[in-house]
């Protein structure tokens, strides 16, 4: 995917939320959360998106999942762990939780693992830039900008500006040592 690509996906995923947001009478009642560190930039565009859409921006938060991972132990070394910032009540919430590529799924069971410690939400929606397969947990994405079919082997990077990439772009490269 280049620039235009991620632009039109992301312009896209903001109405299918927006819509959805509005069927089910959610709208006023939404928040955006991106997962560090993919999902911030993404979740701060959908933001927006979802601001010119609805009428009102969004309470939006960030989550730092590296204490709710579930490979702590064959890590070894102690986890970097960066800063979470929830700064509104996700109690009776719709909160759209956005990250860059779903996978296995292991980051989005961590992310509602700790969504759990700061209350309940009446409901999650998933939102994706890139849903490549592979999955090895029971999850999938409410909304996805693409649907990639990746080998096991390849990994899918997504680089935008706002990370300090020159141009945005989704790459798919082979994994390094396989």
């Amino acid at each position: 995917m280049n620039a235009q690509d991620i632009d039109r996906a992301v312009r896209r995923l903001g109405r299918e939320i927006a819509e959805r947001a509005k069927a089910s009478g959610a709208g006023k009642d939404l928040a955006i959360i991106g997962i560090r560190r993919g999902g911030v930039h993404l979740a701060q565009r959908l933001r927006k998106e979802l601001a010119a859409a609805l009428g009102a921006e969004p309470p939006f938060g960030t989550l730092d999942i590296g204490l709710y991972r579930d490979d702590l132990a064959e890590k070894g070394a102690a986890p970097v762990v960066g800063p979470t910032d929830v700064a509104f009540q996700v109690e009776g919430k719709t909160l759209v939780l956005v990250d860059d590529v779903l996978y296995t799924g292991r980051t989005i069971r961590a992310a509602l693992d700790e969504i759990v410690d700061f209350g309940r939400p009446r409901r999650v929606w998933l939102a994706v830039l890139v849903d490549r397969g592979g999955r090895e947990l029971p999850i999938a994405a409410d909304f996805a900008g693409a649907r990639l079919e990746v080998p096991p082997g390849d990994d899918v990077q997504v680089r935008l500006r706002e990370a300090g990439a020159p141009e945005d772009a989704v790459v798919v490269k082979p994994r390094r040592g396989s």
